[in-house]
């Protein structure tokens, strides 16, 4: 099996909210993988990983990043592939890392998803993926309508809790 979405992170302090990423894949069966690389600390095996990562067919990278937070736009700028950033809070309550990634220079864009948003991140690299493949997007719609179903359930629960004035 050979991933086809690479989930990158500044530290493995930023795990926590990447597994997230991690999760989505593993409960609809997208192969991944996950690496930890700091643009900052390794700079040249985060070169290495961007330049190849088309070549290993890889199809979209999710990098999350905190405080500085350049990880993201720096895999954008070595590689064709679409790389969605996800903020992560660290400090500034995730700002700073919000605005590092979502201010791209014409040219080299990074979607960017919430602060800590790492499973929009994963269901946003389906869904790009899905694009061309129909088993894929059949599962991306089968998500969806379970978070549907989440919402219906969640009413009929509501519906049992009583309150004095509560008229529904």
């Amino acid at each position: 099996m050979n991933p086809i979405v690479s989930i990158i992170m500044g530290s493995t302090s930023d795990l926590k909210v990447m597994e997230k990423a991690a999760a989505f894949f593993e409960e609809t069966e997208i192969p991944f993988e996950m690496n930890a690389l700091s643009a900052h600390r390794t700079p040249e095996a985060v070169e290495e990983f961007a330049r190849n990562a088309e070549a290993r067919g890889i199809k979209v990278i999710i990098a999350g990043a905190g405080m500085a937070a350049h990880l993201p736009g720096v895999v954008a700028a070595m590689t064709p592939l679409p790389v969605i950033g996800v903020p992560i809070n660290a400090t500034l309550d995730g700002m700073d890392s919000l605005l590092a990634i979502v201010q791209m220079p014409p040219g080299i864009p990074v979607a960017t998803v919430a602060i800590n948003g790492a499973l929009n991140a994963a269901i946003l690299a389906a869904q790009m993926m899905a694009t061309g493949d129909a088993a894929m997007m059949e599962k991306i719609k089968n998500y969806k309508e379970n978070l549907k179903q989440k919402i219906v359930k969640a009413n009929e629960d509501l519906s049992k809790v009583e309150y004095r004035f509560k008229t529904n």
